[in-house]
């Protein structure tokens, strides 16, 4: 009998999910959530206009979709104002990250990031045999001088930085990030994840050449345009490490219909305002909630508010089980000292209701 057997890399990995999806928990706990809160979806949906594109588009979901996503690839250009060659389209930010590890990590070389930052491209970086080094945060911030001096110290290959952060909705004005350029070390790529920008004000975004080799940035439309569930992702930047994605990218990995939906999306910029606002509205709903039950809220430039608990992760741990218990999906940081906090995605008023409701009842229950 033939026996099974895993490459080296895989066979060291353990089986491990880097999230737990709220379907396995509401499976776990025989009912729905009544506010899913906890994966920093988009719970205002997508624009009408994406719905529909994506309702024509169903009756011909028997054609692949363009391996090449030229009308999607060209309208990002467009509207970013570099070239189709400094874009690539892959599945999620994720899905991307994966392939930038497989095309610039050998096994062994070190890759530096912020302990409790992303743990998916963590994951990514393991999965290929990369060494990850880690630094910690600064006041609730990644921190830009801390990856740089890491960087240096190690020959770090890439550097791994989300402005603005998840998990803890902080950022940094963009002259900071073209400043850690600036001391970037020769032969590191800077990973700039971008996944919240459109939330973000707007001295947070860098202006950077799309050429610069020295960065590469990824955008989502999972977040602000509310289409997680359709998977695509972008990264910018320059054409000779654009290109490189070709040589082992999924080239059908992106489908017909979310493509064609994506596009409309991008195209109804009133309606991403609209999302924008109403993010802002329910983070300060977020805030107001927290500090009427004695709690700090965060910061945030993102769609979700970290809350600071005032106690351990042990405590925040319980009174994530006890709102679990109260049918609120919320997640929190995984690593001390942020994890004392629980983080709350935004999202419309009837879940922002249920977690006003739900939280003085969870904190009652822990005392």
């Amino acid at each position: 009998m033939t026996r099974l057997r895993f490459t080296p890399i895989a066979a060291a990995l353990p089986a491990t999910v880097p999230f737990t999806g709220p379907e396995t928990l509401e499976r776990l706990r025989g009912a729905p959530f009544r506010a899913r809160l906890g994966a920093n979806e988009n719970g205002f949906g997508p624009s009408p206009r994406a719905i529909e594109a994506m309702a024509r588009a169903a009756a011909e979901v028997w054609k692949y979709g363009d391996p090449d996503s030229h009308d999607l690839r060209h309208a990002l250009a467009g509207h970013h104002r570099v070239q189709p060659e400094n874009v690539m389209l892959g599945e999620g930010i994720d899905g991307l990250l994966g392939l930038l590890v497989r095309l610039l990590v050998s096994p062994g070389e070190v890759v530096v990031t912020s302990d409790g930052a992303y743990p998916t491209f963590n994951y990514h970086v393991a999965g290929f045999g990369g060494r990850l080094h880690k630094v910690p945060y600064r006041d609730h911030a990644e921190d830009p001088d801390a990856l740089i001096a890491a960087a240096s110290e190690t020959g770090a290959r890439l550097v791994y930085l989300a402005n603005p952060d998840n998990p803890m909705g902080s950022w940094h004005v963009g002259i900071r990030i073209e400043a850690m350029l600036d001391d970037l070390p020769s032969g590191s790529l800077l990973i700039l994840d971008e996944a919240y920008a459109e939330f973000a004000p707007a001295e947070a975004i860098p202006r950077i050449d799309p050429q610069d080799r020295r960065v590469i940035r990824f955008r989502t439309f999972s977040k602000a345009y509310a289409m997680a569930g359709a998977r695509i992702g972008y990264a910018i930047g320059p054409a000779e490490l654009i290109a490189g994605f070709d040589r082992i990218r999924n080239h059908f990995g992106i489908n017909r219909i979310a493509q064609i939906g994506v596009l409309a999306a991008l195209e109804d910029q009133d309606w991403l305002a609209h999302i924008c606002a109403a993010t802002a509205a329910a983070r300060s709903r977020i805030g107001d909630i927290a500090r009427a039950n004695g709690l700090v809220a965060l910061p945030s430039a993102t769609n979700f508010v970290a809350i600071d608990c005032g106690r351990d992760g042990a405590f925040a741990r319980a009174l994530l089980d006890a709102l679990a218990l109260e049918g609120i999906f919320v997640r929190m940081p995984g690593v001390a000292p942020m994890d004392r906090c629980i983080r709350v995605s935004c999202g419309p008023e009837a879940e922002m209701d249920a977690f006003a409701d739900a939280l003085p009842r969870a904190l009652r229950a822990l005392a």
